[in-house]
């Protein structure tokens, strides 16, 4: 009788918050079912969390995770915000290159066999890294599902997509609403710099390589565009990916990755506010707020008199970046109702009971946060994913307000005002709590024993076992 032999897996992904988060809280559904995990990303995330000392905070269970770096091919100080194309265009070459040569070196020296190689959608070279390698590869998709069919319609058909220039022009596709121009992807639209659709494009290229696509959501948050889907990808559902402790569950394994110093302070002050009373506030990790977003958010939030904590993210390390300022005299004039950090633990902060709603650019992993906290949300998307997952998940499913902006993207302080008293004491107010409720709770039982992801990744990794004892046996 041959002996069962441990599963291996590899996981690549950016040097981006939002893309190594997902990853990580995938890796820690893996490793109680059997799994063995080789976390990859470039030196550039390294180098952050070494700045930060915060990479890993606990030793349990942490040979089940192991993390490994590779260089993208540009220098420390390179500016990888401001110059994307460059940075796009080297990771997909040089870092390319030495990623394979990194894999090749890991499986010499520990003798490992990789069963599976999951891959970030911003590493489109990695999926013809991994069938060179002949590793089975998968991609981890960090958008709704909707979005990658929408991309997939746009690859397949882009004459459907001609005429967006019109914020009006509507697009009609297979198990989605009806979206406006002004709703779908920005990097779909006429004026998105090229090498967006470029990546897109190879994303799409390559999918015919890939033996699954991993949502981060569940089927039953995007039921009718799954069902359609599953016709032309392999779609598997295993989320919301949120880390454990949002279902009142043990992390399985104590390994962080924060490229971002937390302030712990916030969670603090929330502890002597009332329940239901804060106003959360944070725009991400990408995206910089222009100076009149600033001042029309922070007037509104003057007026209203209401209690808030607002992350507002500093510039990243040698970048050119302006970030706004807060407007002169705001802090004194809001001292005892808000709290100003840089960076916090969101998820924690989500699960606070003094937190009532949490303005969002809606982000996938922001939006699925939320969810699984049962937190209403306002909505005040920019780019990319962000007008679409607005349109699909807070008009759609209705937990929240979506922020009507001027054709500068920016929200009035009188839509910003009406936006918060709405949520928070308005005729909707109830049942949009309620709406959320009844979404956290959906989303809760998919990932319980049984449920709708829980059953897909135990699937996919009794399909990688099944394949490590034939080939042992």
């Amino acid at each position: 009788m041959a002996v069962e032999r441990k599963v291996n897996v590899l996981m690549v992904t950016t040097a981006l918050q939002s893309h190594i988060n997902p990853m990580l809280r995938f890796a820690k559904r893996l490793v109680p079912k059997g799994v063995h995990v080789t976390l990859i990303t470039t030196e550039a995330a390294r180098d952050r969390m070494l700045g930060n000392n915060n990479n890993v905070s606990d030793t349990t269970n942490q040979e089940e995770i192991e993390i490994d770096f590779f260089s993208d091919g540009l220098s420390n100080d390179f500016d990888r915000n401001k110059d994307k194309t460059t940075f796009v265009d080297t990771l997909g070459t040089v870092g390319a290159k030495n990623l394979s040569n990194l894999i090749n070196n890991l499986s010499k020296t520990k003798g490992q066999n990789y069963s599976c190689m999951i891959v970030d959608p911003l590493l489109p070279s990695a999926i013809n890294v991994s069938s060179d390698l002949d590793i089975p590869c998968a991609l981890l998709w960090l958008q709704p599902c909707a979005i990658y069919s929408i991309g997939y319609h746009w690859y397949k058909n882009p004459l459907v997509f001609q005429n967006l220039e019109d914020p009006n022009e509507e697009v009609q596709l297979p198990g989605i609403p009806l979206l406006q121009a002004k709703d779908v992807p920005t990097y779909l639209l006429p004026d998105f710099p090229a090498f967006g659709k470029q990546l897109m494009t190879e994303i799409y290229d390559g999918s015919d390589k890939l033996k699954w696509v991993f949502a981060m959501s569940n089927s039953e948050l995007e039921e009718e565009i799954v069902k359609f889907m599953s016709s032309f990808i392999p779609i598997c559902p295993i989320g919301p990916l949120v880390s454990q402790f949002m279902w009142g569950e043990k992390e399985t394994n104590g390994v962080i990755m924060n490229l971002w110093t937390t302030e712990n302070s916030c969670l603090k002050w929330l502890d002597d506010q009332s329940d239901s009373s804060v106003i959360y506030i944070s725009f991400g990790s990408v995206l910089v707020m222009s100076q009149k977003q600033v001042n029309n958010l922070a007037t509104a939030l003057k007026n209203s008199n209401k209690s808030f904590l607002w992350v507002i993210k500093p510039a990243e390390k040698g970048s050119e970046e302006e970030v706004p300022e807060l407007p002169l005299g705001f802090l004194e004039e809001t001292k005892g109702k808000g709290f100003v950090v840089t960076w916090c633990e969101q998820e924690k902060v989500l699960m606070h009971p003094a937190v009532t709603c949490f303005m969002t650019h809606c982000g996938w992993n922001s939006m699925l946060e939320t969810i699984a906290a049962g937190v209403p949300i306002i909505a005040y998307p920019k780019w990319l994913d962000q007008p679409t997952n607005a349109k699909l998940i807070v008009k759609h499913f209705q937990n929240g307000v979506v922020l009507n902006c001027g054709e500068d993207g920016v929200a009035s302080v009188e839509e910003i005002e009406g936006s918060m008293k709405e949520v928070m004491e308005g005729s909707s107010a109830v049942e949009i709590k309620m709406v959320a409720l009844e979404m956290k709770e959906a989303a809760r039982k998919a990932l319980q024993e049984g449920g709708s992801s829980d059953n897909n990744i135990n699937q996919f990794v009794n399909d990688l076992k099944n394949r490590v004892n034939a080939d042992s046996a």
